[in-house]
């Protein structure tokens, strides 16, 4: 008979909590535009007793194409994220907004990605 183990980072199990995060959200949420989703370690917000940083499974839901920021801004609202969180980044035409939240006590990063407007060349003439 195997003694079972607590699930760790470093196998399967410890991805349960975050399927389970994403099987309640998106079932809780079954009528908002479908995210591009992955599952990745990141550092948990508590530490460990020696003050060492936690390793964890969370959640990110990306969002593309033209309504892109409006299927995050659904999706933020659903989740109860914070609007003064929401951080904005660039990069040359390449935009994105993202905010950090935790569902079912699993940490879930929503991104948001578009593109800048061009400034038409013929303006400045």
């Amino acid at each position: 008979m195997t003694t079972p183990t607590a699930p760790t980072i470093e196998t399967a199990s410890g991805v349960i909590g975050a399927a389970g995060a994403l099987m309640a959200a998106l079932s809780a949420h079954a009528d908002l535009p479908a995210p591009r989703v992955t599952s990745e370690r990141v550092v948990a917000p508590e530490r460990d007793s020696s003050g060492g940083l936690v390793l964890t499974w969370g959640l990110a839901f990306g969002f593309h194409r033209d309504t892109a920021l409006s299927d995050f801004e659904q999706w933020r609202q659903a989740l109860g994220a914070d609007p003064a969180a929401v951080d904005h980044g660039s990069t040359g035409p390449h935009a994105w907004l993202s905010v950090d939240t935790a569902y079912a006590g699993v940490p879930l990063t929503l991104t948001g990605y578009y593109t800048l407007a061009q400034d038409d060349p013929g303006e400045d003439e």
